[in-house]
């Protein structure tokens, strides 16, 4: 008797739970194959979650291994974490090819100082090396991540441009501790996503991104501010580093998880606490950029007076005057009218129709690109969400909708928007 919801035919053999997994968390992955290529770095352990994860991302995901990496890991591991065959050593079958033809991409990590000189020297004396040469033949990507000790980072950095100038994509790693190491898998994942969905689309592009919220004193321990956690922000500037482009994030106090390491991959990044610093940061740089996304929740108000010392609570009542903090997207469009401007307006409205509405008349009054607006009283599109779903409206009349999805998936299909008007160019002001 078979296993549950496994056809008679399949039991044992096509069958193996591991597959079970697949599309768990959903993504831009969904019915891809990807060539997992595993080099004898200390670090290939990694690897496996690294597998599962892009599995529960909706791949199908093949292993290759160097014969140094098969000594490390048994391919026994990776065959059950799979739940596919693994190729430790070519054969007749000249696995090579046939993986290169029917995988929509080579994604190499680890990658060891030998496999990277031997692929940018274009050699194929290894089943992984192999691999990569015959799917950069046939145009496929080849995505590569090192793993490896400084000195020898230091020079396969230098392998690592030459890559790069082949067409190979590069995931540079995280170097401390005199270090190159191995990214969080959730970073590697979410940047093969891009690279295998949407390719270096936004390179030439420069970026200016803010995130999370601001905070407005009443006195040293006590703050005016809002729920956001600055995730929609950081993976639109993410995004868009993974997609090629150069960006700059401006971002208020973040109370959102990524995974260590993630600010290695943006130009720069500033924190700042009050509107009047974002406003300032915002100021100093979006003159140099092509595009401005405004995702930070900005505070509003202000205290008209900020006590320098606490207020004590034993006063009772206390009643605050505000002002209205300043307009940082007028601002910053007046200061570089010929950049894109993209805002975000987060409103609690009990339609769509007025959800829009107010989206249209924020994108005329500050004279933006584009506006993403959502509803933060609809579950799952607010603060503090891993989710969001937005109504996107443009200066050239387009309506367009992100349904309810991952911020990362909702910044993905935001930013393809976006390059779009980058290419057309702002509108006229």
């Amino acid at each position: 008797m078979g296993a549950p919801g496994v056809e008679a035919g399949e039991w044992l053999w096509g069958y193996h739970p591991s597959r079970e997994i697949v599309g768990e968390y959903g993504g831009d992955l969904s019915g891809r194959c990807i060539a997992l290529g595993v080099t004898g770095s200390v670090a290939l352990y990694r690897s496996i979650d690294l597998a599962r994860l892009l599995m529960r991302m909706g791949a199908r995901v093949r292993v290759v291994m160097t014969p140094a990496a098969a000594e490390m890991v048994s391919p026994a591991v990776f065959e059950w974490a799979t739940g596919e065959p693994v190729v430790s050593r070519l054969t007749g079958l000249v696995e090579h090819v046939t993986l290169a033809k029917v995988c929509d991409a080579v994604l190499i990590a680890p990658a060891t100082l030998d496999i990277i000189a031997e692929i940018a020297g274009f050699r194929a004396s290894k089943p992984v090396s192999a691999l990569a040469q015959e799917a950069a033949g046939l145009g496929k990507p080849v995505l590569i991540v090192p793993a490896m000790h400084g000195g020898m980072w230091k020079r396969a950095s230098k392998l690592a441009d030459e890559l790069e100038k082949q067409g190979f994509h590069v995931l540079r790693p995280i170097v401390e501790e005199e270090r190159a190491k191995y990214p969080p898998v959730e970073l590697i994942a979410w940047w093969a996503e891009a690279i295998i969905s949407r390719g270096r689309d936004l390179e030439g592009l420069r970026f200016l991104v803010t995130a999370g919220p601001t905070r407005e004193h009443i006195d040293p321990v006590r703050v005016i501010t809002n729920p956001s956690t600055g995730l929609m922000g950081v993976s639109i500037a993410l995004e868009a580093a993974f997609r090629g482009a150069r960006v700059k994030l401006v971002h208020g106090p973040l109370s959102v998880y990524v995974p260590e390491g993630w600010r290695n991959y943006l130009e720069e990044v500033v924190g700042v606490e009050t509107a009047e610093e974002m406003m300032e940061s915002v100021l100093a740089r979006v003159g140099s950029v092509d595009v401005a996304i405004y995702a930070a929740a900005v505070s509003d108000y202000q205290p008209v007076e900020t006590s320098r010392v606490k207020i004590p609570s034993r006063k009772g009542e206390l009643t605050l005057r505000l002002k209205p903090t300043p307009k940082i997207v007028a601002r910053a469009v007046e200061a570089a009218p010929g950049v894109v401007h993209v805002g975000f307006a987060a409103e609690t409205t009990s339609s769509l129709e007025e959800l829009v509405k107010k989206a249209r008349e924020k994108l005329e009054e500050y004279m933006l690109d584009a506006v993403a607006a959502n509803n933060v009283l609809e579950p799952g599109a607010g603060f503090a969400s891993e989710t969001n779903h937005v109504i996107v409206l443009t200066w050239r009349g387009e309506k367009l909708e992100i349904p309810h999805m991952h911020k990362r998936l909702v910044a993905r299909r935001l930013l393809d928007i976006v390059a779009r008007l980058a290419r057309s160019g702002a509108r006229p002001r």
